[in-house]
């Protein structure tokens, strides 16, 4: 289980075709030196094992399903991606409750600066799918970031950014177009389950909440 809470920033070293498989070789001054064989890493959402580790870099194995359903179909060599270790039992939860299994992708649409403030909004057209399970005020993963959606206008998410947001993470480096992964709150999916056993089916996460459920 992670947190949301990005720990560093790596970049892509090198990505390997295996046959239908992809070999993804990650550098980073930390992380690498804080895993072992087999341990789990959550990269920009994404939760990989971690193989052939060294002090400054780490590989992992993407399936063709991990690569067609989340951003890594964008990334190259160089790009930058969101690193974070899974919670220790002992540590504090900051973020929300994020597993690293991306649900869909969405497409950034801009940074928009906060008039009167260094902050910026982050404004994200999500897909139906997605859109059905965030709600006003509740909380979102995007790139692996724990966020809380501020605005919901359709099919356009928007969530306000601090300058420190933007600087530990992979955020500054990405443009209009670029695909980004997504991660609901798991919250509203079972809250979606358990509604539809009591005979509401089709309601979204967040009529269910109007609905004070």
């Amino acid at each position: 289980m992670f947190t949301g809470i990005i720990e560093e920033v790596g970049r892509v070293a090198s990505i390997v075709e295996k046959g239908e498989n992809r070999r993804i070789t990650i550098e980073a001054a930390k992380t690498p030196g804080e895993l072992r064989t087999g341990d789990s890493c959550a990269v920009s959402g994404v939760c990989l094992t971690a193989l052939d580790i060294t002090p400054t870099s780490f590989a992992a194995d993407l399936a063709p399903e991990t690569w067609v359903r989340t951003s890594f179909s964008r990334i190259r060599p160089g790009t930058q991606v969101n690193l974070e270790l899974p919670l220790a039992a002992q540590g504090r939860l900051g973020g929300h409750i994020v597993q690293g299994h991306v649900d869909g992708v969405g497409k950034l649409v801009e940074f928009e600066r906060i008039a009167g403030s260094d902050g910026y909004w982050l404004h994200i057209e999500v897909t139906p799918e997605l859109e059905r399970y965030l709600v006003f005020k509740g909380s979102i993963a995007i790139e692996g970031i724990s966020l809380t959606v501020a605005k919901l206008e359709g099919l356009r998410c928007s969530v306000a950014i601090i300058p420190h947001t933007v600087e530990r993470t992979n955020l500054g480096s990405l443009k209009p177009g670029d695909a980004v992964n997504i991660e609901t709150d798991i919250v509203a999916k079972y809250l979606e389950k358990w509604i539809k056993r009591e005979g509401q089916p089709g309601l979204s996460a967040a009529e269910l909440v109007s609905k004070g459920f």
